[in-house]
């Protein structure tokens, strides 16, 4: 057998389909379902952690025929992915924490759990792909085969380390290539549905979570018009982001968005359209891929949110640790706490976390 690699096993197809292509190369495969959470009530069952996964990922490794064991990471996810999904709500910003659980989880304490048993790479359901530059010698992260369901995006934090202990094996593949190919395979998981966006929120209310896990009280407030006037009562700040129409429940002469939040005050700012554009925006916690760091203004295109097309733009160094993103025309509902992404052609550059959004009254360009 070749070398020994952990498998990351959802319970979902594509995990599964990974862990057949790593086997179809040789590899010695070891099985893994990370616990994330036990979840109970409405929804559980459509939850990434409800039980039924962990039984799926079992079934399908041992219709593999490789070994497989369950990985209790409920402290560090509860730490890592949840607090600061709810820290992040609360002070204003809209979390990511696929992204989290992946640079925390996924390809950190998953990737030291498999070199403590001895394999050398993690591989997971992930599309996206690995190569090696041979000029430069530095691991590069590329888009998926498949543009449907690249995922590079949520992507971007992994380390040179980690691009070289990880294997995608979708990488190339077509999604209804997968689920073809788990057919003929007789997978017990063949069929089943994809995951939801933020796993653990199954039912999709997120202020519900938060209340249940922090114990808080999230009170009404006043929406407030760009002017300050009080326009009307909203039910929560932590329930609005940024660039939402449906739900406000208010009655103005024209189409409102919610324009920010002021989370001391407890008050959200509601606008026109218009009001949502903004040309640039300051990003930390950086990662880069492609190159070593940034020392002079660098042509990107670059995308704010998972499913955006990339847009023209240029990072410029500016604190140590901060690149201000300057897009050539102005973009639509940037928000802090997600993540901005650079990209050169199919190549990850680097990425890091929205902090400050400086947002007026900008052209809005179509």
């Amino acid at each position: 057998m070749g070398e020994r690699v952990l498998i990351a096993m959802s319970g979902g197809v594509d995990s599964s389909v990974a862990a057949y292509r790593m086997l179809e190369a040789g590899l010695h495969c070891i099985g893994a379902n990370m616990r994330l959470r036990r979840e109970t009530g409405p929804g559980a069952s459509r939850s990434c952690c409800a039980d039924r996964d962990a039984e799926d990922a079992a079934q399908a490794a041992a219709q593999l025929g490789i070994p497989f064991e369950i990985l209790d990471y409920r402290a560090e996810f509860q730490a890592q992915v949840v607090d600061k999904f709810i820290r992040v709500y609360e002070a204003g910003g809209t979390p990511n924490p696929c992204i989290d659980c992946n640079r925390s989880l996924k390809f950190d304490r998953l990737l030291r759990d498999a070199e403590a048993r001895g394999c050398h790479a993690v591989a997971t359901g992930h599309y996206a792909r690995v190569e090696r530059d041979g000029p430069s010698g530095r691991w590069l992260l590329k888009k998926a085969v498949d543009a449907g369901k690249d995922q590079s995006y949520f992507l971007y934090g992994l380390t040179q380390y980690q691009l070289a202990h990880v294997r995608f094996p979708l990488g190339g593949m077509e999604k209804r290539q997968v689920r073809e190919l788990a057919g003929e395979l007789g997978l017990v998981n063949a069929g089943k549905r994809d995951s939801q966006d933020i796993c653990f929120v199954p039912d999709g209310d997120h202020v519900a979570f938060m209340e249940r896990c922090s114990g808080r009280a999230y009170p009404p407030g006043d929406f407030l018009d760009l002017e300050g006037r009080v326009v009307g009562r909203h039910k929560g700040a932590v329930r609005y982001t940024l660039g939402q129409r449906k739900g406000l429940g208010l009655a103005m002469d024209e189409p409102v968005y919610v324009c920010g939040k002021d989370m001391a005050a407890n008050t959200v700012t509601v606008g026109p359209e218009s009001a949502l554009y903004a040309r640039e925006a300051l990003v930390e916690e950086l990662n880069w891929i492609s190159v070593e760091g940034l020392s002079a203004p660098l042509r990107v295109g670059a995308k704010t949110r998972s499913r955006q097309r990339e847009q023209c733009a240029e990072i410029r160094p500016e604190a140590p640790g901060r690149v201000r993103l300057v897009f050539d025309r102005p973009q639509r509902a940037v928000t802090p706490g997600q993540a901005a992404v650079f990209y050169d052609g199919d190549t990850v550059v680097g990425g890091g976390t929205i902090t400050e959004v400086p947002r007026g009254r900008e052209e809005v360009w179509t």
